[in-house]
C-alpha cells in the first residue's frame, strides 16, 4: 500500500465517522494526511514528495491506530499530535490550552497590520493567549517590539512558555497571569485580541471536537460579548494614543454591531472573509464613550 492509498483509506474512515474539523484542517483527505504523515514520523509537507512511497505493515498499523483514536475520542488532531501549525510555524499545543487557529495570524504574517502601525509601535500585547502562538507570530513580524501575553488560565500559561521556549523569544516576550486587562503593563501600541465570543446557543452545539478544549476560551455568554464589553471599556486607558486594538469575533459579526451600534470598526480581510477581525482604533473607542475620558459621557457602551 503507497502512502496516498492509505491517506485516503483514512480519510473514508473520518468521512463515514462523521467527526469535524477545524482545528487545522477542513476536510477528511487532510486530516487523514496530517496524522499519517505524523503517524510515520514524516514532515507535514513532503506528501508529494512521498505519496507513492510503500507503506510497511508496522507503519499501516500505527496510522491506523491514530484514526481509531481520532475517531473515538472526538479530539482534535493537534492534541494527539501535540502540535499546530499557524503561517508555516510549529506550536506545541495540549487539551490545556485552545487549539491556535486564530485568523489575526494571517494579518501579521502578511503584514495587513503594518498600514496602522508607525515606527512608534514599540509596545504589544496579546490578550486571551492560550498557547502563546499570536505572541510570538507578532515578535516574529516585529524584530523590534516587545511582548506581554495575557491569560487567565495559568495552564495555557504553562502551554504558552513552552512556545516562547521552543522559539527562543523568551527575552521579548513576557507571561502574565490574570483576569482581563488587570494585570497588563502598558500602555500599548497594538493590543491583539482571539477572545471568548461564541454565544450561548452555538455552545450548546458545539461537536465534540470544539468540546475538547477549554470552555473558559471559547463562552462569552448570552450574545458572545461578555467578555468584549469590559475589553473596550477598559482598554483606552491602556493604549497609546495612536494605539489599535485589532480583535477577533469570529461568525459574532450581527452580535457586535447590534451591542455596539455607534462604534466605528475597520473589518479586516482573512481567508474567511471581511467579518471575522476588526480594528478598532483608541480614538474611535474614546469617541463611542469607552475608556470614561469623561465620565459623564456613557455614549455607545452597551448595558
Amino acid at each position: 500500500m503507497t502512502l496516498l492509498e492509505l491517506i485516503e483509506a483514512q480519510a473514508a474512515r473520518l468521512r463515514e465517522a462523521g467527526v469535524s474539523f477545524g482545528h487545522g484542517t477542513t476536510n477528511a483527505f487532510d486530516e487523514a494526511a496530517w496524522l499519517s504523515l505524523w503517524a510515520l514520523d514524516l514532515p507535514l509537507d513532503t506528501l508529494d514528495a512521498h505519496e507513492t512511497d510503500a507503506v510497511d505493515d508496522a507503519g499501516r498499523t500505527k496510522v491506523e491506530a491514530l484514526v481509531a483514536e481520532r475517531i473515538a475520542t472526538r479530539k482534535p488532531a493537534a492534541y494527539l499530535t501535540r502540535e499546530a501549525w499557524l503561517q508555516g510555524v510549529p506550536f506545541y499545543v495540549d487539551e490545556r490550552a485552545i487549539v491556535p487557529r486564530s485568523f489575526i495570524a494571517e494579518l501579521l504574517a502578511d503584514a495587513t497590520i503594518d498600514a496602522w502601525l508607525s515606527d512608534q509601535t514599540t509596545r504589544v500585547l496579546d490578550l486571551c493567549t492560550g498557547n502563546g502562538s499570536l505572541a510570538v507570530l507578532a515578535a516574529m513580524a516585529w524584530p523590534d517590539v516587545a511582548v506581554d501575553a495575557i491569560d487567565l488560565s495559568a495552564d495555557a500559561l504553562a502551554v504558552a512558555a513552552i512556545n516562547v521556549e521552543r522559539h527562543q523569544l523568551g527575552d521579548r516576550i513576557r507571561l502574565l497571569q490574570g483576569d482581563g486587562l488587570a494585570p497588563a503593563q502598558g500602555p500599548y501600541d497594538l493590543i491583539l485580541c482571539n477572545p471568548p465570543y461564541v454565544n450561548s446557543t452555538s455552545m450548546a452545539a458545539l461537536p465534540h471536537e470544539y468540546r475538547a478544549e477549554p470552555e473558559l476560551a471559547l463562552a462569552g455568554g448570552a450574545d458572545g460579548m461578555d467578555f468584549i464589553r469590559r475589553l473596550l471599556s477598559d482598554a483606552p486607558e491602556r493604549m497609546t494614543p495612536h494605539a489599535v486594538l485589532v480583535l477577533e469575533i469570529g461568525n459574532e459579526r450581527e452580535f457586535f454591531e447590534a451591542a455596539f451600534p455607534r462604534l466605528e470598526s475597520a473589518w479586516l480581510e482573512t481567508s474567511a472573509g471581511e467579518d471575522q477581525v476588526l480594528l478598532l482604533t483608541r480614538e474611535a473607542l474614546v469617541a463611542a464613550g469607552f475608556g470614561h475620558d469623561d465620565p459623564s459621557d456613557t455614549q455607545g457602551v452597551s448595558p
